[in-house]
């Protein structure tokens, strides 16, 4: 379908953000510090107040990770199930701060504990750190479930873009250590490393996530690691069976639309049950942004549902209403 008008205005907003200064000519391509400092400041969100947020360390080989952790019920109240959280931003963009908003709105729909993991940022550290931080706190929820006030047995894995590549990742690694995963939820994830899909060539450029820019990205993280190794490249796993029951959302005007899709499939012919959704109209970070996008709302709602129904009764009742409050 046509670009919805709130993807239109979305992309105006974008371009008039990223332009360079009038009478400065074009502008050179940023430096990763400039992108990271200006992370955020183009959509801002309100957070939403929870009975519990606290900042935490989760220990890993040689040092430790930090995550937030959410709780929309008082501690008092008993275990709840548990959601790891991990951020896009094409493993060199992003942290804790700027999923903070979602998180805290998961966590109060849900009625799930929310984790929100600050994974190591390549160019810094390359893979496997990032997925390496990620699996050792889906590892440590998962294994010390009481430390976080969460069920035994009750713990899922979510993420966007580079997240969700990261979450499928430590979903397979979940899989192969014997470690059970209720569900996970993959937003727009990247799952492989060709970049050659028809929707990489006819979105390259002009629909908010440049394939240029993640295409630095990806080189930053990968380093010289094995492309198809299947922590780096899900798509390219020798299999896919046995991994957690899945939910795939990606958007039509996207570049990551095509690898998303071509995994779910994967899934579902692996025996994995997964259902995939597409959202028409909008671009890749429509997910995160329900103030500008009505197909953000929607999106969330059925992530929400498809969680909540992973988790069964073991969830307090929570709803989505598509706004964030103070």
């Amino acid at each position: 379908m046509p670009l919805h008008p709130q993807t239109a205005d979305f992309l105006r907003t974008l371009a008039a953000w990223t332009a360079p200064p009038p009478g400065t000519g074009v502008r050179a391509e940023p430096t990763i510090e400039e992108m990271r400092a200006r992370l955020g400041e183009a959509f801002p969100a309100v957070r939403r107040e929870l009975p519990q947020v606290r900042d935490l360390a989760v220990r890993r080989p040689g040092g430790s990770v930090p995550v937030r952790l959410y709780r929309p019920a008082p501690p008092g109240r008993g275990p709840l199930p548990a959601i790891v959280y991990l951020h896009g931003g094409g493993w060199v963009l992003g942290g804790v701060e700027d999923v903070d908003a979602a998180c805290r709105d998961l966590a109060a729909a849900t009625g799930c504990v929310v984790l929100n993991v600050g994974y190591r940022l390549a160019p810094e550290h390359p893979f496997p750190a990032a997925v390496d931080d990620s699996w050792a706190v889906v590892a440590s929820v998962a294994r010390e479930p009481e430390r976080y006030g969460v069920l035994p047995g009750a713990v899922a894995v979510a993420g966007d873009s580079a997240g969700g590549n990261l979450a499928a990742a430590a979903a397979l690694l979940a899989r192969d250590h014997g470690v059970p995963l209720v569900h996970q939820l993959l937003v727009y994830p990247v799952t492989d490393t060709a970049m050659d899909t028809p929707s990489w060539r006819r979105y390259a450029s002009g629909y908010g996530l440049d394939a240029g820019t993640l295409a630095r990205f990806m080189r930053l993280y990968r380093g010289g690691a094995d492309p198809s190794d299947f922590r780096l490249a899900p798509l390219r796993a020798r299999d896919l069976a046995g991994a957690a029951p899945a939910t795939v959302i990606t958007a039509e005007y996207d570049i990551l639309r095509d690898e998303g899709e071509a995994y779910a499939r994967r899934l579902a012919a692996a025996g994995v049950p997964v259902e995939l959704r597409r959202y028409d109209g909008v671009v890749h970070a429509f997910f995160l942004l329900p103030e500008i996008f009505d197909a953000g709302v929607r999106a969330m709602d059925f992530a929400v549902r498809r969680l909540r129904a992973a988790f069964g009764a073991r969830t307090r009742e929570g709803t989505w209403h598509g706004q964030r409050a103070v």
